[in-house]
């Protein structure tokens, strides 16, 4: 793989010159000069104030040319053209005053715009930090590390414990256990027996394997990643200003005007004060304002929007594709259920599991541990920990009996275990087995859970003016159609490669435009492809944060609501503001062209308009309405209150469980003496906490989320 070599200094020179990191010098120019200006014609030398007040609007052409020039060559005439012969016509008139105030308003508005497009890079730099740059080769009489492009297919590889499958291949002799979560965003480690394929990228999460090359470096799968995620960056097309769109129309408008009135009058001062009250600083300031200003605001709610076009499309996003682990859930998986053998209780088998699993790194183990811990469970004594990767962790027990939690053979179940692998291939579940001296007593049944605010983030994005939601997933159709369902998304695509996904986001930006959300490696092509790529930071790889347009740093995925809302209000505004002083412009463009109002007070007329659209355009600084529930500090704590008795009503929960299994026992007095305890807990624990919950705690969030009051119990 080629390595990444980091921008020159000779680009950054040239971007400079080009105009792209001028905008705070000019700002400083001019501002100064029509500074200086100011005071000198206060303590009475015009002269001087004269020459001043020229160096600022001088000073100002060059790159205001400059900036033509690029639109021209984009095919469009952005608002930058009316400025330049607004600055020539101050010149050629004697109208200085005028000329500083034109200059010093657009070196405002592009310092502004520049502000707002302070895009950090995308060079996929941690895509290329994952990246393998060799590999151990097996020879005749050992093994030897050789560059990543000398591998030829065919090839006899060694993959060590933590080390990175270095090209496509497949597996021979012993099987491989995979973390494949770079490629996926699936956490759970896979499988792979002698045979099966191994994808580049993917990371050893068990012993040692040996791989058969099938691919050369440049033809296997991360490499495409990283290719995709360049090539989708590159073709994205570029987005066109809020204030060149309207300058399209207002152009014109503003040169007719001015023309119009130097030919029916003679007098070139009437067409230039028509020019400079029709310098459109509506667009080159209140607009970035507005912008700048919903970027700051969603800084604070944690979404980090890389720049002002960003915010813009994002406000005019139609479509939303969301990966699904790790943004629509949580990306850990959780225990939600435990089946048990005749004879054992969910309680005992957790236990046992936690026990023998609790010094495990494995990410199943760790929610087998955190599941027991949440039960407040006391671990049976266990010793002698084994694990082996791929198939689990093993211990004796204090009576010198063998326990095991992990993979069991399911050739020859007894009906209970069946029923439980069946559920698990159904709910798309991970299964842990616990055995004890080698037969099962219980399986643990896990799942990465769907994030508690998917389905309201969802439910807001709509709110929002978000009319398709799409899931882009790698992982099975079945477990993918069920988040869905639960959610509440129009579309699901399952199985999806990273190529996948970039030709999905391509056909949906074909239709509108389109967002994609997502947190891994394998997300980073299709968020550069997208019109706007929404990484989740907080966990997220950081390949992804680096090939998207905004990031959500904190794990909560409603702050994509949050960034969504922000920005369709932030660009109403920004309209807003733009059109409501394009025509207070107008307005001022008509007297001018009749000769009631000369160069100098049209200037100042439109600081005005601009003191104006720009107040308007800080509203954007704040929340607006429906942008997200309010909840006061006494509604916080009773919602802490019934989430810690939620915790303690478990009890309850796993009783009624453990009745149930009683009645399907023969000895009908235990399993009565177990209904009676049921009802008993039912009564006078769950009851009460349930009526108090109505009494309580759902009148108080109806009146902080905004709906309506549930009737009185």
């Amino acid at each position: 793989m080629a390595p990444h070599t980091a921008p020159s200094e000779q680009g950054g020179a040239r971007r400079l010159l080009s105009g792209g990191g001028i905008e705070p010098v000019l700002l400083g120019v001019v501002a100064a000069a029509t500074a200086v200006g100011l005071l000198a014609w206060a303590a009475g030398a015009h002269g001087f104030a004269d020459q001043a007040w020229i160096a600022a609007t001088a000073a100002s052409i060059p790159p205001a040319l400059m900036w033509v020039v690029q639109a021209l060559r984009r095919g469009r005439a952005g608002v930058d053209l009316i400025a330049v012969l607004a600055l020539a016509g101050t010149l050629a008139t004697g109208e200085y005053l005028a000329g500083a105030l034109i200059a010093l308003m657009l070196a405002s508005g592009r310092w502004l715009d520049a502000a707002a497009e302070s895009r950090a890079t995308r060079d996929l730099r941690a895509l290329l930090r994952h990246a393998p740059r060799s590999a151990r080769r097996r020879t005749g009489d050992g093994v030897e590390t050789v560059p990543l492009a000398d591998v030829r297919i065919g090839d006899r590889l060694v993959v060590g414990p933590g080390e990175t499958v270095p090209v496509d291949g497949r597996i021979t002799g012993s099987r491989a256990v995979l973390d494949e979560s770079v490629l996926t965003g699936e956490s759970v480690h896979v499988e792979r027996e002698p045979g099966d394929p191994a994808r580049s990228g993917a990371v050893n999460a068990g012993s040692a394997f040996e791989l058969r090359a099938t691919a050369t470096e440049e033809h296997s799968t991360y490499a495409e990643i990283v290719r995709l995620t360049q090539q989708a960056g590159a073709e994205r097309a570029p987005v066109i200003r809020l204030a060149d769109r309207y300058a399209a129309w207002f152009l014109p408008v503003a040169l007719g005007a001015a023309g119009l009135a130097w030919i029916l009058t003679g007098d070139a001062v009437r067409a230039v004060a028509v020019l400079v009250v029709a310098t459109p600083c509506p667009l080159l300031l209140a607009a970035p304002v507005a912008i700048v200003s919903g970027i700051s605001r969603a800084a604070r709610k944690g979404v980090v929007v890389r720049d002002g076009a960003a915010l813009e499309t994002l406000g005019r996003a139609r479509t939303v594709a969301l990966d699904k682990t790790g943004t629509l859930t949580s990306g850990r998986p959780r225990a939600f259920d435990i089946a048990t053998a005749p004879g054992r209780t969910p309680t005992e088998v957790l236990a046992l599991a936690a026990a023998v699993d609790q010094y495990s790194p494995h990410v199943l183990a760790e929610a087998i541990t955190a599941a027991a811990a949440e039960r407040r469970l006391t671990l049976p004594p266990v010793h002698d920990v084994t694990e082996q990767p791929g198939h689990g962790a093993a211990a004796t027990l204090a009576d010198g009996r063998t326990a095991t939690v992990g993979h069991h053979d399911t050739t020859d179940l007894p009906a209970w275990a069946r029923a439980a692998d069946n559920r698990a291939a159904l709910d798309g579940a991970a299964i842990a087995w616990v055995t004890v001296d080698d037969r099962p007593i219980g399986a643990v049944l896990l799942r990465d859970p769907v994030r508690h605010d998917a389905p309201r983030t969802v439910r807001r994005l709509r709110e929002a003016g978000v009319t398709r939601l799409v899931m882009l997933t790698g992982d099975r159709p079945e477990p993918a159609r069920e988040i869905a369902a639960v959610v509440g998304l129009d579309d699901v695509r399952a199985r999806q490669t990273p190529a996948d996904k970039v030709a999905a986001v391509r056909a949906e930006r074909e239709r509108a435009v389109t967002v994609m959300v997502g947190d891994g490696v394998n997300d980073a092509p299709a968020l550069a492809a997208a019109d706007v790529g929404v990484a989740m930071g907080a966990r997220g790889a950081s390949a992804s944060s680096e090939a998207a347009d905004i990031v959500l740093t904190t794990d909560r995925v409603d702050r994509l609501a949050d960034a969504a809302q922000i920005a369709t209000r932030s660009r109403r505004i920004a309209v807003q503001s733009a059109l409501g002083g394009m025509l207070l412009s107008l307005a001022a463009m008509l007297l001018a062209a009749l000769g009631l109002l000369p160069p100098a007070a049209g200037a100042l007329l439109q600081q005005l308009i601009d003191v104006a659209v720009i107040l308007n355009a800080l509203r954007a600084l704040r929340p607006g309405r429906g942008t997200g529930p309010e909840i006061d500090a006494g509604t916080e704590q009773l919602v802490r209150r019934f989430a810690a008795e939620h915790d303690d009503l478990r009890d309850v929960l796993e009783a009624v469980r453990e009745a149930a299994d009683r009645l399907t026992e023969a000895d009908s007095a235990d399993a009565l003496d177990a209904v009676r305890h049921v009802d008993h807990l039912l009564t006078t624990r769950l009851l009460p906490h349930e009526e108090a919950e109505e009494r309580e705690l759902y009148p108080a969030l109806a009146d902080a989320l905004g709906g309506p009051r549930p009737p009185p119990p």
